[in-house]
This record gives structure tokens, sequence and C-alpha cells, in this order.
């Protein structure tokens, strides 16, 4: 059985996939009724299943009339996905952040199920047994190495 986090998340996704503009306004205490949650479980759901790195940006308004504004980030040609992740990526990052960001690729279809995994692979914290913080800058330096090759792979194709 999936969790209520899982439940929420996948509801939400759906509304953003129904809209024409790819993004949605929710309010907070409205989706802890339909859900029987407290807030704080659409906060949590919020700060980490719609990451700038798998592919949202999320604005709040707090107060009375207060919003969750979702939106999801879409480009027209994917060099422009992979120019955006090698930005993001920058110096240092954490194996969720690399996690995020290779779920990303799967989900806009950028990389196969295998690639994915094998990407996977590489950045895990049991294969970089480097002490922080070059772990996390090896880590930055593997995985845009990786998207660099996906990008000069699409130009050539």
């Amino acid at each position: 059985m999936r969790n209520i986090s899982d439940v929420i998340e996948q509801y939400l996704k759906q509304v953003i996939e129904k809209n024409e503009q790819a993004l949605i306004e929710v309010k907070r205490s409205e989706l802890a009724n339909r859900f029987d949650c407290v807030p704080s479980q659409i906060n949590y759901v919020i700060r980490t299943r719609f990451t700038e790195e798998k592919g949202y940006v999320v604005e709040s308004k707090r107060g009375g009339g207060g919003y969750i504004r979702i939106i999801k980030i879409e480009f027209d040609h994917r060099g422009d996905l992979y120019d955006q992740l090698i930005e993001m990526i920058g110096v240092s990052l954490p194996q969720q952040a690399a996690e995020n960001i290779i779920l990303r690729l799967l989900e806009e279809e950028a990389v196969t199920d295998r690639e994915a995994k094998l990407m996977k692979s590489v950045i895990d914290r049991e294969v970089l047994t480097i002490p922080l913080p070059a772990r996390d800058q090896f880590r930055a330096r593997l995985m845009t190495a990786m998207i660099r090759t996906l990008k000069y792979k699409m130009s050539n194709e």
C-alpha cells in the first residue's frame, strides 16, 4: 500500500498534467482536508517531491489568502534541459540531489531505465568512498560529465 505522501504527490502531478499551463495553485489547508492529514504533511510532500532537481519551482504565499504555486519546468529543446541541470549541479552535489536529477532525466525520457541505473550506481556513496566534502565535489564532476555526454550524443544524432 502506498503511503499518504505518495498519494498526495500523485494527485498533484495529475492535476499539473491536466492543466494547460503546467502550473497549479493550491491551498495547504484544502489539501490537508482532502487527504485527511495535517498541513505539515503537505509541506513535507512539496518540499521533498517538488524540487528544482525534479523539475519544479514552488512559490508560496502565507496568510489567510495564501497559496502554494507549483510550476513544472518544461523545455522546448532537450539541450536546454541538459544546460539547466549542469548549471544546477555546480561544484558540489549530495547523493539525494544527484538521484533526483537522474529521476528527472528518466521522467523526461532523456535517459533509458538502464542508463539511469548505471548513473545511480556510479554516484552512490558506497562507490565514492572518499570523505566529504570531496565526495560531493567528485559526484558533481561525474554528473556534469555524464550530462555533457548525453548532450553531445543528442547533438550528433
